[in-house]
């Protein structure tokens, strides 16, 4: 694994300040309790909701490419604070056309995180913005070629929801999440991070980043499903070239795959939240993150 990392000091006080504001309460205790977090929001909480499309330039050839922050001035974070646009881009497979190579070359990217295995990033190469370092944190969940055995819609929504609980259930998928997310604190420059269709690996990535600062439940489910408006055009299209080859009925049990649904999230949330009780727990426990990286991040994070 090819990994760069750079050690970075907070800058100034207003962005030690937002850490603190987001991640006091476990720094000070240096433990991660249930009660001692107070961002960690529950399902229901209310918030300012989530814009159905983002700000980010809409690239044709990776078309699930956006800003972790959402549109405008960024989604609301714990305490009046907004998640900062230009940090962290999410998207799927690089293999931009020479337009919108360009583009991703404007953007000053540092650091490009590749969630994929060996056999899809052999399949399509990433094409890496210029100056990025390319970094792999591979996350296999759950036995992918065991999707041409699925019978029926309702099989490949319970793989979908289990693909998610093992983010939370596999030591090896919480390690390297453990690993990038120290990268992601501790490197300079604005930062992106990808699987195959980065709706599922790159969508749990993109779910626990914007927890950790206490973005509502709600908004990150309605950030989590704009993949199925970002691909819409895709997914459909795939879908047609299915039931052209194999019928409807074929089509119709791989359509969960193509797409995301709240339940497929929700089936980690869930799963977290019986192992460890919070986000930060599972952050501070599950990834083995020190209260140190969890400042620092989330000073990045917000603004």
């Amino acid at each position: 694994m090819l990994s760069r990392t750079v050690l970075l000091p907070v800058r100034h006080s207003a962005r030690l300040a937002a850490a603190f504001a987001v991640s006091g309460a476990l720094l000070l205790t240096g433990t991660a309790t249930a009660g001692a977090v107070p961002f960690d929001l529950p399902s229901g909480s209310s918030g300012t909701g989530a814009p159905t499309t983002v700000d980010t330039p809409r690239l044709p050839s990776i078309d699930n490419f956006r800003d972790l922050a959402g549109s405008g001035s960024g989604y609301q974070a714990a305490f009046g604070l907004r998640v900062q646009p230009g940090v962290f881009y999410r998207s799927n497979a690089l293999t931009t056309d020479g337009a919108d190579a360009a583009v991703l070359d404007t953007l000053g990217i540092s650091a490009v995180y590749d969630l994929r295995t060996d056999g899809e990033v052999a399949a399509a190469p990433d094409r890496v913005p210029a100056g990025a370092a390319y970094i792999r944190h591979p996350l296999l969940s759950g036995n992918l070629s065991s999707t041409a055995n699925l019978k029926t819609p309702a099989a490949a929504r319970a793989f979908m929801q289990d693909i998610n609980r093992s983010f939370v259930t596999d030591p090896q998928l919480r390690a390297e999440l453990g690993a990038m997310f120290t990268e992601f604190a501790h490197t300079e420059g604005p930062q992106l991070f990808h699987c195959t269709a980065g709706k599922d690996r790159a969508g749990w990535t993109a779910a626990m980043l914007l927890s950790l600062v206490g973005v509502d439940r709600e908004t990150v489910y309605t950030d989590y499903l704009l993949s199925n408006e970002y691909s819409g055009d895709r997914i459909r299209a795939t879908l047609a070239a299915a039931a052209d080859a194999r019928g409807p009925e074929a089509a119709a049990i791989y359509a969960p795959l193509l797409g995301v649904e709240r339940e497929f999230l929700e089936a980690g949330f869930t799963q977290l939240e019986q192992d460890y009780g919070t986000v930060h727990n599972y952050l501070v426990t599950g990834l083995g993150l020190s209260p140190q990286t969890l400042a620092t991040l989330s000073a990045k994070l917000v603004a």
